[in-house]
């Protein structure tokens, strides 16, 4: 039986992954971040830590009911989906990130440096409309519905929920345990890449496949959103990668 989860990023749902599951033809499960698809748990803090630790409880789940898991995430899905691989690797049977990688060297885009600061961060969100999401969106290459309805989604929880995750990752500057525990990580690993992700540069993904020693694909043409922009290619990439 298969067991894969698909786990994304910021600021999307789990509709990012339509364009992908259409095209892999198997069953997958692409759960939704809390505070992203609605409010979060009371008590939830929404930092990085606590992220990583409900994906952990997720994984032992799926994990008891149908084994190892197939682990996929994109952007900040790809974060989590490292961490909680590097601490708890006897749960995984393979993991792929997209468009995100734990670096040391990387120090953030412009716009997670400006959800970090304090006062900033809480005025972009206010005037970052649901209107200007969608056409960001649309530019990022996301079709014209999917655009709307991710846009959709960019409610005050969200915004909030995010404030706390990128200030929590001090702006995506990792270091520390986050960086050391990497060690740990399975050996069944993949790295895809849009050649023109205007966050993360293609010499992020370069630098974690040599010193992880996993796969690279870098996809030509293609930006942040590599997983809708060319679907097709990542789902033979990717049900190649786990039936490897």
């Amino acid at each position: 039986m298969s067991n894969r989860i698909l786990l994304h990023g910021v600021p999307n749902t789990p509709a990012i992954w339509r364009p992908l599951i259409d095209r892999l033809g198997e069953p997958v499960t692409a759960p939704c971040l809390p505070g992203f698809c609605g409010p979060a748990p009371h008590g939830f803090d929404c930092t990085k830590d606590a992220y990583a630790q409900w994906l952990i409880r997720l994984l032992e789940s799926r994990y008891e009911s149908d084994g190892p898991v197939d682990l996929v995430g994109h952007d900040w899905g790809a974060l989590l989906a490292l961490r909680a691989a590097s601490l708890r690797p006897d749960l995984i049977r393979s993991w792929a990130i997209c468009g995100a990688a734990i670096d040391p060297v990387y120090r953030g885009h412009v716009v997670a440096r400006l959800w970090n600061t304090p006062g900033l961060g809480e005025l972009v969100m206010a005037i970052s409309s649901t209107t200007a999401m969608e056409r960001s969106f649309r530019r990022g290459g996301l079709p014209a519905e999917l655009a709307r309805q991710e846009a959709s989604a960019w409610s005050p929880q969200m915004r909030r929920a995010i404030l706390a995750l990128y200030r929590s990752a001090d702006g995506l500057r990792f270091e520390g345990d986050w960086i050391d525990r990497l060690r740990d990580l399975p050996d069944r690993g993949l790295v895809v890449w849009g050649a023109n992700d205007p966050y993360v540069s293609v010499a992020v993904a370069e630098r974690f496949a040599q010193r992880h020693a996993c796969k690279l694909r870098i996809e030509a043409d293609a930006g942040h959103w590599q997983i809708v922009e060319r679907a097709p290619a990542i789902a033979e990439v990717l049900v190649a990668h786990w039936r490897s």
